[in-house]
């Protein structure tokens, strides 16, 4: 049976971008890199905690505008201790928010931001009441 998810995948366009903001701003760690059958790098590996990584794959392009709710991916949740702080420590780090700190309809605390590549992340501090922490 599924014990859990053990990562989510990004092609990206510029790794050094990517790891930069995945690792020293949001403080991931890069826990190794596989490389393709040539020896070239394809895929960093960044470590989110024990068993659960994102991996970044090399060669990303930036895909033409498509519909405005294109089926698929639509973003990444990070929990959080303490919304407010996260959200200080990525505009102090240059990271532009999509979305201030609000508490949504299910009680919790979210901010947004993209990644380099545009990819959307929430930022979910959880609130006891919660219907996540109550399911």
């Amino acid at each position: 049976m599924i014990k859990g998810i053990a990562h989510l995948a990004f092609d990206v366009a510029d790794m050094e971008k990517s790891l930069h903001f995945y690792c020293d701003i949001l403080g991931f760690t890069r826990a190794f890199d596989i490389p393709n059958d040539q020896g070239e790098p394809w895929i960093e590996y960044i470590k989110v905690r024990e068993g659960q990584f994102i991996e970044l794959f090399y060669g990303g392009q930036k895909k033409p505008e498509q519909v405005e709710r294109p089926v698929g991916f639509s973003h990444l949740c990070l929990e959080v201790e303490h919304i407010e702080r996260i959200a200080e420590h990525l505009r102090n780090q240059g990271v532009k928010l999509d979305a201030p700190p609000v508490q949504g309809k299910d009680f919790n605390w979210q901010c947004w931001a993209r990644d380099p590549d545009g990819n959307r992340i929430e930022f979910m501090q959880m609130d006891p009441k919660s219907p996540q922490m109550n399911g």
